[in-house]
């Protein structure tokens, strides 16, 4: 607890351009959780060099996802949004709670499993320990809440074991941290593979919407958007793709699928994506306007990382320091 409130930890990898089904089904939602919570939200960039980057680009998608958190409407005043390289007691503290995960409970992971599959020519240890860092980023800063999606629910459950294997070495160390349960991001598919989810990493471009596309390549990019031979616009499992555009528009407009079903009743295929072209272009023109704005100014952004740094690092340190001697470690002189 911060302040009488419940503190609630989240973020995302600055790697690649986030997607329309970053922003719909997480950031979006996130906008609107300052209110009941003491927010922290990272650039978890520390987690993206498990893959090999480019450094040029990797500096620039830190930046550009730091201002896409607050172009989205994350006040930083009443937020924390911050680099993850920039505070050194994740890394300290995943040090120590490496010593508290056991080999078996990672050989579980299966991110690890997939990711190694997608880059067998460099398994790195940093790949399979990456989920004891993600319990150190949420651990550090004692959250109650964890907003995760069904691919990240294994990881913040390792998490809970960590911190209750901690605890009962050490006493009432961490908060053990629950899963954020509240409204559901809207769950955003792949436009060439319905049955996947929306990928920035994704290999081909026509399957996903990012954030800074421009209207021609969104309209584009939907009208190759696979959907199928029934001609029949149903919000059914079994034309998957036709449903993926449902859920978009609905998201987007604010419309249950049902609605968006009556409304293009009797219509083809053909006017259902271009309205849902529309409907996206509507949604992020005024993300990307506040991104472009915010890009200029280089002394607010400036100062934010700064002030935003120095708060991710006062929390950390409170939690690092009480651990650091728990397990025994020399107090520094100062």
């Amino acid at each position: 607890m911060i302040d009488g409130k419940k503190v609630l930890y989240s973020g995302m990898q600055a790697t690649g351009n986030l997607t329309l089904g970053n922003y719909l089904g997480a950031l979006k939602n996130w906008v609107n959780l300052c209110d009941e919570y003491e927010c922290f939200y990272g650039v978890a960039n520390m987690h993206s060099i498990t893959i090999r980057q480019d450094p040029a680009q990797f500096r620039k998608h830190n930046r550009d996802l730091l201002i896409l958190y607050i172009a989205a409407g994350i006040d930083p005043k009443k937020n924390c949004v911050y680099y993850q390289s920039h505070v050194p007691a994740h890394a300290e503290l995943s040090w120590i709670l490496s010593c508290f995960t056991y080999m078996g409970e990672l050989n579980r992971m299966t991110q690890f499993k997939d990711k190694a599959a997608k880059h067998a020519d460099n398994i790195n240890a940093g790949l399979f320990t990456y989920p004891v860092l993600m319990a150190a980023d949420i651990l550090l800063y004692q959250a109650d809440v964890v907003p995760v999606g069904v691919d990240q629910l294994q990881h913040l459950e390792l998490t809970r074991d960590i911190a209750q294997r901690f605890n009962g070495v050490y006493g009432d160390v961490f908060t053990i941290p629950e899963p954020y349960v509240g409204k559901v991001g809207a769950k955003i598919n792949s436009l060439q593979s319905p049955d996947k989810k929306m990928s920035k990493s994704d290999e081909n471009p026509n399957a996903s919407i990012y954030l800074m596309d421009d209207p021609d390549t969104i309209v584009r990019k939907f009208k190759r958007a696979v959907t199928d031979s029934e001609a029949c616009i149903c919000y059914r499992d079994e034309q998957p793709g036709v449903k993926n555009l449902i859920n978009i528009y609905s998201a987007c407009t604010g419309k249950t699928p049902e609605e968006t079903v009556a409304e293009f009743s009797g219509k083809g295929y053909g006017e259902l994506k271009t309205a849902v072209s529309e409907a996206v272009i509507a949604v992020l023109k005024p993300l990307q306007d506040e991104v472009a704005r915010l890009s200029k100014d280089k002394a607010y952004i400036d100062s934010i990382i700064k002030e935003n740094d120095e708060k991710a690092a006062y929390f950390a340190n409170k939690t690092l320091r009480k651990v650091q001697k728990k397990v025994g470690f020399p107090e520094k002189i100062r």
